[in-house]
């Protein structure tokens, strides 16, 4: 058999040659102008969606680590009616990558993490009735930009912002330096655990720091969690601008904190919510230039704060148990009360989370004990069942006492 000759032989390696040039060089370009086009599509996107209009400044591509980042990107809700846009989110950068962690372990799930994001809730005269909830479904806004479940989410220096441009004076508060790093969403490390992913956050409120911890199940049809959290030592002078436009009372001096724990399972609920006021100072010498109603109103929300303050710790305190079904929510307001006046004349709340609501106590809730001021004002079914049980009684011993005479 006759051997190839040596100019076919150079012709199939020319081709061979041009043909891996031309793919690799295919390569590069679509390399090169697929994130023109991601950024085309995406824009488009936001632009189209209903009751919201967007736009992503750029879009960098990370196809061997399975990710792309989208910069400084924003999402306005657009009012139907008069087409003015309020801001709603944004942020600085939007990462969003295959999680290797869980494909290591078999599953295919996404890993979202935000660089000072921003997120606004805004109170409209537009919709007069209700604050304006821009809640929107973020699953369904990351889902044009994200095919995998999120399974680990992080944010890093958030801020969370409330607006009312309706009253007067104006409201404008935030919570700042935002952290939040939930993971296991999708229960892709661990099956077994009952509550399988973790989310823990902290954040800034007015000099105070605020601290949230919960273990969840986000796979279960019922709500299923255990979360504490705590703040501690907001500056209630800084909210002025709230406490004037709603309550319409000035604060001088004060701090706040709350602390809670909150449990759910299989549809129920149990937990408690603990406020706690130190250092309470509504009427001083700075509120000379106000007028007699508003010296007035300050001085009955002042005599309320020392009513129920702890003189020794100069604290206002209460801890308010709730508990119940998922539909029907209950709180004691009794215990409320009686916790208030234990606080004011007896002992003073002990500024910390008490660790006593877990998941266990959602399904054999402790039974309510019967303070002093339900004692008083409730009615006792227990010893309305004894009278009851007594009269049964007296009335058989009674018709016995007949059949004999009669005999």
């Amino acid at each position: 058999m006759a051997s190839e000759h040596p100019v076919h032989r150079r012709s199939r390696k020319r081709k061979i040659g041009i043909f891996f040039i031309s793919f690799i060089a295919l390569i590069i370009v679509i390399r090169l102008i697929l994130p023109y086009v991601v950024l085309h599509f995406a824009n488009k996107s936001l632009a189209n969606m209903n009751g919201y209009y967007g736009h992503i400044e750029d879009i960098d591509l990370a196809i061997i680590r399975g990710a792309y980042k989208i910069d400084s990107i924003y999402l306005n809700k657009s009012d139907t009616i008069t087409g003015k846009q309020t801001p709603f989110f944004a942020s600085s950068e939007i990462d969003l990558s295959v999680e290797w962690k869980a494909l290591f372990k078999g599953s295919i799930v996404g890993e979202l993490k935000l660089d000072r994001p921003f997120l606004l809730f805004t109170k409209d005269k537009v919709e007069p009735k209700e604050v304006v909830k821009d809640s929107a479904d973020f699953r369904k806004i990351l889902d044009k930009f994200m095919p995998l479940s999120i399974n680990r989410c992080e944010i890093n220096n958030g801020k969370i912002q409330y607006n009312d441009f309706t009253s007067k004076p104006k409201v404008d508060i935030a919570m700042t330096n935002l952290h939040l790093l939930a993971q296991n969403l999708r229960n892709s490390y661990d099956s077994t655990s009952v509550l399988p992913a973790t989310i823990n956050a902290t954040s800034n409120i007015y000099d105070g720091t605020l601290r949230m911890d919960a273990k969840l199940n986000p796979l279960a049809d019922d709500p299923t969690f255990d979360m504490s959290a705590e703040l501690k030592n907001t500056n209630l002078v800084k909210l002025n601008d709230f406490f004037q436009a709603y309550a319409k009372i000035d604060v001088n001096k004060g701090k706040f904190g709350l602390y809670t724990e909150v449990a759910a399972k299989d549809g129920a609920f149990a937990g408690y919510v603990k406020p706690l006021i130190q250092d309470l100072d509504i009427l001083g010498k700075e509120d000379r230039k106000d007028n007699i109603f508003q010296k007035l109103w300050e001085a009955v929300a002042g005599g309320v704060g020392e009513l129920f303050e702890n003189q020794r710790k100069d604290q206002v305190a209460t801890k308010i148990p709730f508990k119940g079904k998922i539909d029907e929510p209950k709180t004691n307001i009794w215990l409320a009360i009686t916790n208030i006046l234990q606080n004011a004349f007896i002992h003073a709340l002990q500024p910390s989370i008490d660790n006593e609501i877990n998941i266990a106590s959602v399904k054999n809730p402790k039974e309510d004990k019967k303070t002093f001021l339900q004692k008083i004002f409730s009615k006792d079914d227990k010893g309305k069942k004894d009278k009851e049980d007594k009269k049964d009684k007296k009335k058989e011993k009674d018709k016995d006492k007949d059949k004999k005479d009669k005999k």
